[in-house]
């Protein structure tokens, strides 16, 4: 096992991945940019060093800076959280040309994943559906006019390097397909620095279920069941569930079957996400992407499995093999949970900025807060503007959603606006308590 890790992150989840780790016995190191220097992760690590500067690119997103501090520190392994390089097959393969052990999959298989069109390469040689789709291409090389011809309109204009609602949008009729190429274009190029974009026929009510994996170095492939994201504003998730409250026990079968045949397929191993949408008119499911990194959403999957996914990504990594057969996985309860965001749901969903004067955290039977803010803490532009994730627990749905409910309204937060009213309001919705939705 490693003596010492650098966690290569901020927020919620560099607190989420220290706790595991110094529960483990092993050292741990942080870094962070200048806003971030009062913040949670930087007092909860053994050691923090600075990246010097505030932008994203100049110091989550600095390769260099980072393996620099990690060999500095003696570190032995880095633990990329989820989002800056986590996906980046390029860190992946210096950490191990500098002699760091990268804790998530080889550089070959983030390459192979990242690739939207090879990932579903992948999962056709699996035998699992996919989505149609065009070829991927750059804004200006192509003409969509016959790629969106095959494919049939409404459709999604999607970016080929990223994820998490950037670079997407749909296309109800030709007319509108041009510029929203051009706009799918510019925002992938500034959000991954890859310009490139495919299209894919749009499923109106789908919702959004995805299968956690974990992989061993011996092949050893076992899945932790499933997560329903249908909950969504502008395609990113917002709510999260397990499990999910439309899958029949065959359908969630032949999913979970699925999952583990694509993270084969991929040669995968450490934790990863296989994404589906499930047509839910016909019951069809469709592959979507494999995410090659611990999910945000993982701690509903922890709670109803009793299970530590960061403990589990570093023995895997420190090269021990999965000792957990497929037969004990078996889920206790229901859990939801919510993404709490500083932003403004009552001004179009603006990001939010400001002094947290006051930040009161709920707690209670089954209540969970993953947090990377504090009381005193200044909220700034330049991240994600994530601020913690609430999860419930209850013996059933109604329970958890009952407890989730408690949660938010006895959450007082001063200086910075959030969503907790949005929250509340989709939590209370009756298609919501029925189960009854989808991503539309």
């Amino acid at each position: 096992m490693f003596s010492k890790v650098l966690v290569a992150n901020r927020g919620e989840i560099a607190v989420r991945v220290l706790q595991t780790l110094q529960a483990m016995g092993i050292a741990t190191a942080a870094v962070y940019a200048d806003p971030d220097e009062h913040a949670p992760h930087v007092a909860l690590a053994d050691e923090s060093f600075a990246l010097g500067g505030a932008a994203a690119e100049e110091t989550y997103l600095d390769r260099r800076k980072v393996i620099e501090l990690a060999l500095k520190c003696g570190a032995q392994a880095v633990h990329p959280g989820y989002g800056f390089l986590a996906e980046n097959p390029a860190f992946s393969r210096e950490c191990a040309e500098a002699g760091l052990v990268f804790i998530g999959p080889s550089p070959e298989t983030i390459e192979l994943l990242g690739d939207k069109i090879r990932s579903k390469e992948t999962a056709v040689q699996a035998g699992v559906p996919v989505v149609p789709s065009s070829p991927i291409w750059a804004p200006g090389e192509s003409q969509p006019d016959a790629m969106s011809s095959e494919i049939g309109f409404p459709l999604l204009v999607k970016a080929a390097a990223g994820g998490g609602g950037r670079g997407m949008r749909l296309v109800e009729r030709a007319s509108e397909l041009e510029q929203a190429v051009e706009s799918a274009g510019r925002e992938a190029a500034s959000a991954f620095g890859d310009g490139r974009v495919f299209l894919e026929r749009y499923i109106p009510a789908a919702r959004h279920v995805e299968f956690q994996v974990l992989a061993d170095s011996a092949g050893n492939t076992i899945h932790l069941l499933e997560r329903e994201c249908s909950v969504q504003r502008r395609y990113q998730k917002v709510i999260e569930e397990t499990p999910s409250p439309a899958l029949s026990e065959d359908l969630r079968r032949a999913m979970a079957n699925s999952a583990v045949a694509v993270a084969k397929s991929a040669g995968y191993t450490n934790a990863g996400t296989v994404e589906f949408l499930v047509d839910a008119q016909t019951g069809e499911y469709y592959f979507l992407e494999m995410n090659a990194r611990i999910q945000v959403e993982h701690p509903i999957t922890e709670e109803t499995l009793k299970l530590d996914m960061v403990e589990w990504q570093t023995r895997i990594a420190a090269g021990e093999l999965i000792t957990l057969s497929q037969d004990e996985i078996r889920p206790t309860g229901h859990a939801l949970e919510c993404r709490i965001y500083a932003e403004d749901p009552y001004s179009n969903f603006a990001p939010a900025t400001g002094r947290l004067l006051a930040w009161r955290p709920p707690s209670g039977m089954g209540i969970r807060l993953d947090s990377g803010v504090a009381e005193g803490l200044e909220i700034s532009a330049y991240y994600d503007s994530m601020l913690a994730k609430l999860v419930a627990w209850g013996p059933d749905r109604q329970a958890a959603i009952g407890r989730m409910l408690r949660a938010l309204a006895s959450f007082p937060v001063l200086g910075v606006t959030t969503n907790i009213p949005f929250l509340l309001r989709a939590i209370s919705h009756p298609d919501f308590r029925s189960g009854d939705y989808d991503t539309g």
